[in-house]
């Protein structure tokens, strides 16, 4: 490995190049392996000889390092094993909310909320999520490590939210503090469910969208739940 690759990968740290750029890094063996046994592009393998060891087969294009050099790339307090640059798949036709129940994410601004949603998704068999301009975007390094390998299954798409949801006959739930409750609400198959941000909530130009605000009750003194912890009691609370 060159000195300008280095600093290319190490790049990815900042907004602006994991943003732009066409690829997006993967790290550690668990995840790694997920991208390989899907239909996802691998454009190039860095790894130790101990990962490298441990394959039987091995078709991306791939590089030996040792723990140093990993340690000098990776973005994680305890590198992996191996670190991974795999193409961004693009898809400009809208999700299509026909048959699905949809997530959509109104301002989640923390990454590993907006990973941990994405995950939470997948477990429920939600296969698909829009997410505001202003949410934690999916190639974000630290969204796509708390997906711990669920955005491989998981549609993400940033999309204008007021559009959308003017532009639609499913119904729309919001998760408020206000609203009937969960436990009492059978959510339609075909629907979307809107969360709000961390500490805002649900957006005022949002609000007129939501036919059916529902909570989830509280007995205790906390103000709020967690976004992602709200999401996940949210989709039990249907099964």
């Amino acid at each position: 490995m060159n000195n300008n690759e280095l600093k290319y990968i190490q790049s990815f740290a900042h907004k602006k190049h994991w943003d732009q750029e066409s690829v997006f890094i993967v790290e550690g063996p668990k995840l790694l392996q997920e991208v390989m046994q899907s239909d996802w592009v691998i454009e190039k393998i860095f790894a130790t000889k101990e990962w490298l060891d441990a394959q039987t087969v091995l078709n991306a294009p791939h590089e030996l390092i040792d723990d140093i050099l990993l340690g000098r790339m990776s973005q994680l307090k305890q590198p992996n094993q191996v670190l991974a640059l795999v193409h961004k798949k693009h898809d400009a036709s809208p999700l299509a909310l026909q048959g699905q129940f949809t997530l959509v994410l109104d301002g989640i601004q923390d990454p590993g909320n907006v990973g941990t949603i994405i995950r939470t998704a997948d477990w429920f068999g939600i296969k698909q999520i829009i997410v505001s301009a202003d949410s934690a975007q999916l190639y974000n390094p630290k969204v796509l490590q708390s997906t711990m390998g669920s955005f491989l299954r998981v549609k993400v798409q940033v999309q204008n939210l007021e559009e959308t949801l003017s532009n639609h006959l499913f119904p729309v739930y919001g998760a408020l503090l206000n609203g009937r409750s969960v436990f009492e609400t059978k959510m339609d198959k075909e629907g979307l469910l809107v969360i709000g941000n961390e500490s805002k909530g649900i957006r005022q130009n949002i609000m007129p969208f939501i036919k059916h605000p529902i909570t989830i009750p509280n007995f205790g003194a906390a103000e709020s739940l967690n976004a992602a912890v709200a999401t996940g009691i949210i989709l039990a609370s249907q099964k």
